[in-house]
């Protein structure tokens, strides 16, 4: 059975999208996978950047408000920040709210080299975040 899962996070901007991303892909669209973020900043051009050294493309990808989601029934509500998580409204349904809180590499200083090892770093952690997940949880 589909099942509906929401990834959440600031600016649904980087961690949302790459974990968004990653399960589609590893489940090969089986699910409904959806990501938000409670100020939408849009889906930066770094996030796409890491996700297609992996082979992954984000060029459909939108950046979208935690509010656009309140119609749905979730199985799972994925949090990836402290921000989110205290501004997460309430979904419809019985669903398992998950809290993956991990650091936003949009937040690091400096040059280009150590932003991008910013971002592999992050998206290396969500990767086996949702690998373990799906393993779990048998999807």
């Amino acid at each position: 059975m589909k099942k509906n899962i929401l990834f959440v996070c600031t600016g649904n901007a980087v961690r949302s999208q790459m974990a968004h991303a990653y399960f589609n892909h590893f489940t090969e669209n089986r699910h409904n996978v959806y990501s938000a973020g409670i100020m939408p900043a849009g889906v930066i051009s770094r996030t796409k950047k890491t996700m297609a050294l992996e082979g992954i493309s984000l060029a459909e990808h939108t950046s979208n408000h935690v509010d656009d989601y309140l119609h749905i029934d979730f199985d799972y509500v994925i949090v990836l920040c402290e921000v989110a998580f205290m501004s997460l409204p309430r979904y419809n349904g019985e669903y398992k709210l998950l809290k993956w809180f991990i650091d936003d590499p949009i937040r690091i200083l400096g040059n280009d080299k150590r932003k991008d090892a910013g971002f592999v770093m992050a998206r290396n952690i969500i990767k086996n975040k949702v690998l373990d997940f799906i393993d779990l949880n048998k999807l």
